[in-house]
């Protein structure tokens, strides 16, 4: 550990507010943003992205609970809330800490807020979790003096810990405030036992929001592994939750399912893993428990396009499963073999069409403006889209997140300033060949020129079968065509 202070005692300041067991866990009032560590993405520039519960901080409130902590939940980016509406609150919860999830992309927007925090309850201690965390706390801290401890890494069992007065220079996995120093211990190894978390703390939000896009009904989150070995060039999930795949088991996943299906009448999932089909065997013992228990759910997860068989996709099907997710990222073998996605156009082209015909709807995921995009390499990929035709397709403008090789690569490159204004709608960088405002142009012209057209409209059509779907999809369409103008 970088502490030379060991045996000092921490700050007697930090934390003597208000009561002793209560623990408030937000999203900042900022811009509104998926923050899964690994996708940091805005809601309302990607079109078809719904906003997603705030799933990590409820397994952090669960954890609250187990060190006898009352916990605390609000999203304040949902309904626009401002820094008066968080300083009103904490002074009616009277919190002994404040923690918060931050981004990369709003960092300074997510943070900002503490100074003031801090004027008004200055015992009050603050914590902040998220990916930009794992490469960045020290800067972070130095940057943002409200800012008391910075979590890196998987934050459960770090937090529990903070909250049962372990003394800092004895935790795992966080960057903390000693008087003028900053200290940074070593890192916590990854959790190998996932089954031994606490079901999140459901209870703490309004599950209301959180519905499918199409049908309007209730859904959840669930997130069932952890772990990719793949490391792509651009993706945080192998540096946010390791190379090592570490499952749930289906006995634990399940217990989650009923609770939502009894306890919240939730029976629409989004299984949320960093690569869900990579381990067959696990796969069909899930499916099997989904099917044996008699429970009738839907859910939509992700696949590779080199991990999926007709045996797997049949059983997936008939536990529920609707849509699944695939990360294709280029229709040129040229950018697949550049970003280390180890999959060919043939694999992409065998698993779409397996998908489609066993009935699961696909999301088609593409990026545009990594280091080696050309024009030539943007038009394969739009036109390979095209072609597969898929359900939905999102198109994100590449965004070099600190942590991703992307980052790295763009630094050594100096291929210009970060640009985090719109993530994934507007492109962070410049290519080797295209300006960010030419991606930009690209990106803008692929959303319009897939959405808009007959093959794809007739195929929705044919798949409608309520008028909530009609609805929804109308809705979606009429954003497509205004989002992009106004940009």
């Amino acid at each position: 550990m970088e502490n030379n202070n060991e045996q000092k005692k921490q700050p007697e300041t930090l934390g003597k507010v208000f009561c002793k067991d209560k623990i408030f866990l937000i999203y900042p009032p900022s811009p509104v943003m998926n923050r899964e560590d690994r996708c940091q993405q805005p809601t309302d520039d990607l079109i078809v992205i719904p906003p997603l519960p705030p799933s990590d901080l409820m397994y952090l409130a669960s954890m609250a609970r187990l060190a006898g902590y009352e916990p605390k939940i609000k999203d304040y980016s949902l309904n626009s809330e401002t820094i008066e509406d968080l300083i009103r609150d904490i002074r009616a919860f009277q919190p002994k800490y404040l923690l918060l999830n931050a981004a990369t992309p709003t960092l300074k927007s997510d943070l900002a807020p503490l100074e003031i925090v801090k004027k008004e309850f200055p015992g009050i201690m603050t914590i902040a979790k998220g990916a930009h965390f794992n490469i960045l706390a020290k800067e972070a801290l130095n940057e943002f003096p409200a800012l008391d401890i910075a979590i890196m890494g998987e934050a459960e069992l770090t937090l529990k810990e903070i909250l049962s007065g372990a003394p800092l220079s004895e935790i795992l996995g966080i960057t903390y405030r000693y008087g003028n120093d900053i200290i940074q211990n070593e890192r916590r190894p990854f959790n190998e036992k996932l089954d031994e978390l606490p079901y999140p703390a459901r209870d703490l939000i309004d599950n209301n929001i959180y519905r499918r896009p199409d049908t309007g009904e209730l859904q959840a989150v669930i997130k069932v592994s952890r772990g990719c070995p793949f490391h792509c060039f651009f993706c945080l999930a192998t540096p946010v939750s390791g190379a090592k795949v570490r499952y749930r088991s289906p006995e634990n996943i399940l217990g989650e399912i009923k609770e939502c299906y009894e306890k919240y009448g939730i029976k629409n999932f989004i299984f949320w893993s960093d690569i869900f089909n990579l381990n067959k065997e696990w796969v069909h013992n899930l499916c099997n428990a989904i099917i044996d228990s008699g429970l009738k759910i839907t859910f939509s997860t992700n696949s590779r396009a080199d991990t999926a068989d007709s045996d797997t996709v049949d059983l997936m099907k008939k536990a529920g499963c609707k849509l699944v997710s695939i990360g294709i990222e280029s229709g040129s073998q040229y950018m697949l073999d550049k970003m280390g996605k180890k999959i060919t156009l043939d694999d992409i082209k065998n698993t779409v069409k397996l998908f489609k015909k066993k009935g699961i709807k696909v999301y088609a995921y593409y990026v545009l403006g990594l280091p080696w995009e050309s024009e030539e390499t943007a038009r394969e990929t739009i036109e390979f889209s095209k072609k597969l035709n898929t359900h939905f397709v999102s198109y994100y403008t590449a965004t070099a997140l600190c942590g991703s090789r992307f980052y790295d690569y763009v630094k050594e490159h100096n291929l210009g300033d970060l640009n985090y204004d719109m993530p994934y709608f507007y492109p962070s960088v410049n290519t080797h060949h295209l300006s960010k405002e030419r991606v930009f142009e690209i990106h803008k012209n692929a959303v319009r020129g897939y959405y808009i057209r007959l093959p794809y409209i007739l195929m929705m059509l044919f798949q409608i079968r309520t008028f909530a779907e009609f609805k929804n999809y109308f809705k979606a369409g009429l954003r497509v065509l205004f989002r992009n103008k106004k940009h």
